[in-house]
């Protein structure tokens, strides 16, 4: 396994000869081979990826910002030629006519793409449990989980199988499972990232997210993949900072809140809370503004994340019928479109993926929909107004990122209400379009996992929220 402590490390090396990407794209497909119990990858491009390495090394001069970087993508995200099946057998054999923006990006800048990684079905999980390609192992402690939706990307980085990787974050998918993981996962700001060639779950929340071991390889990526696109009318216009280079521009005091009620958090475990205290006096001590801010909201959080992205998941998944691509029933009436539909749906989609189907079509049913649609809309309202007042007076906000350390696999898939519930402190984020980044800091004493904490900025302040993330992890 390449011991490289960052894309800097790694660019240097190939500067200096003591390594070639080919060389780096063997230890990495060694590596993922020695680790295939983990279950990460559902491909792996190794015969593409070698070619890429020649040619890379064959050039002159490097072709990017990211020459030669081995990076994975979650299989929700498109890539010309490969298949795509967001881990779920509707999509059985479907290959991408075009590929995503940012991956389209990360290959213009030279990036080397090694494989497609393991994730709950559509994005819809928080354990990587619900994959039609099986559970996705914690490479920390291997009968725990990964954290998901986005699982596979999360263990690929913390397993050393890849420098990077990408994911989507929906409602916490990318920093809940690096904080199971004990990596770096950032959730930038909703159009901050081109969602083109993403396979939606819900339209309104999804965002391309970054894995990686350190904040300036994270900073990196973002600047890449993120910018306008003309393929879609939800991106930013916003330029690009160059958050690389701009990253250690940023020393300065900044001001924090937090939410009472989210550390003292019924839900919370007390040794996670209580190293975020600890972390917030230390801050203080450091010459931060540091102060509580009261939110009697956190109890809405969770309901109105369900009944809005249900309600769109129900819309976008309505297209998976078998009809033009993925899977089709091998007993058909063909007489019958209706029960043709239902062959193909029921045996296609996963038990999570159909609870969500069913709700969210409960949801927009006409009896309901002003019961709990429009009222989830209201709260998500008022959340975005909350933060743009809390967000005048403060820099960050900061949070646990999940409630406890990756428990046992198979603990809560009986019960999906205790697994929903544990999304309570990451699906303000998406709610509200910020940004958000999870940040690996702490070992618990009796787990023996890791957990850290989750830091929010205002919209398009990423450059802060990096900035201010990289000294915490430095110092």
């Amino acid at each position: 396994m390449p011991d490289f402590i960052s894309i800097a490390d790694y660019h240097k090396r190939l500067e200096e000869g003591s390594t070639s990407c080919l060389a780096t794209v063997e230890e990495y497909l060694a590596a993922i081979e020695a680790k295939k119990h983990l279950n990460a990858f559902v491909e792996v491009y190794a015969d593409e990826a070698r070619a890429r390495a020649k040619e890379l090394d064959a050039s002159t001069a490097p072709k990017g910002k990211l020459h030669g970087v081995v990076i994975g993508i979650k299989d929700v995200i498109c890539h010309k030629g490969h298949k795509v099946t967001a881990a779920s057998k509707i999509l059985e054999g479907f290959t991408a006519v075009f590929s995503a923006t940012a991956v389209e990006r990360l290959l213009a800048e030279g990036a080397i793409i090694i494989g497609r990684l393991n994730c709950d079905e559509f994005a819809m999980g928080s354990t990587n449990e619900n994959s039609v390609y099986g559970k996705v192992l914690n490479a920390a402690d291997e009968t725990r989980i990964s954290g998901g939706s986005s699982g596979g990307s999360a263990v690929a980085v913390q397993a050393g199988l890849c420098m990077a990787s990408l994911g989507s974050d929906t409602g916490g998918s990318v920093r809940q499972p690096a904080d199971f993981c004990g990596i770096v996962g950032l959730k930038p700001t909703y159009g901050r990232i081109s969602r083109y060639g993403l396979i939606a779950y819900a339209s309104s929340f999804d965002q391309i997210g970054i894995f990686s071991q350190n904040i300036p390889d994270a900073a990196l990526l973002l600047e890449v993949i993120a910018g306008p696109d003309e393929y879609d009318s939800t991106v930013s216009l916003k330029p690009v900072p160059q958050y690389s280079k701009e990253l250690k521009k940023e020393q300065k005091s900044y001001k924090i809140a937090y939410f009472p009620e989210a550390l003292n958090h019924e839900s919370l475990d007390p040794e996670i809370g209580a190293a975020i205290k600890n972390k917030l006096e230390e801050w203080q001590s450091q010459g931060h503004t540091v102060a509580p801010v009261t939110f009697d909201l956190l109890d809405y959080i969770v309901p109105a994340y369900y009944i809005l992205t249900t309600a769109e998941a129900a819309s976008n998944l309505s297209r998976y019928d078998g009809v033009k691509y993925g899977y089709r029933h091998p007993v058909q009436n063909d007489a019958d479109l209706d029960i043709f539909y239902k062959n193909n749906r029921s045996a296609g989609f996963g038990w999570e993926v159909k609870r969500r189907i069913m709700l969210g079509n409960f949801v927009l049913s006409s009896g309901y929909y002003d019961a709990y649609f429009t009222q989830a809309q209201k709260v998500r309202k008022l959340l975005t107004n909350k933060l743009t007042l809390i967000f005048n007076d403060f820099d960050f906000i900061c949070m646990p990122t999940a409630p406890s350390v990756a428990f046992k696999i198979g603990e809560k898939m009986t019960d999906p209400i205790s697994m929903y519930i544990a999304d309570i402190y990451t699906v303000m984020a998406n709610l509200t379009g910020v940004p958000g980044i999870a940040l690996p800091l702490f070992q618990h004493s009796r787990y023996h996992m890791p957990f850290g904490l989750q830091l929010m900025s205002s919209h398009f302040n990423e450059l802060p929220l990096l900035s201010f993330s990289h000294n915490i992890l430095a110092n």
